[in-house]
């Protein structure tokens, strides 16, 4: 399964674009943690693998200018301390 393959199944949740091949892993996973329920965390985890979500994660809360939702960073700082 490519990127493009599991964001074409989430269209909802990526409404902003149609160039769905083009979207990075960080736009992907910050689209799928801010947007998606736990059905689409969980296929994403096995898709990319926690530690690459979690990498991702990180590196983009890590900066002055996030857009992730204050309660999402939270909820995942958590989640991928005790798991990733």
């Amino acid at each position: 399964m490519t990127v493009g393959d599991f964001v074409k199944k989430r269209k909802h949740l990526f409404w902003s674009t149609k160039n769905y091949d083009g979207l990075s892993n960080a736009a992907v996973v910050e689209g799928v943690l801010n947007y998606g329920d736990m059905d689409d965390v969980r296929e994403l985890l096995s898709f990319m693998g926690i530690q690459e979500v979690a990498k991702t994660f990180r590196e983009n809360t890590n900066r002055a200018r996030v857009n992730y939702r204050p309660e999402v960073i939270n909820y995942f700082q958590l989640y991928f301390q005790k798991y990733a």
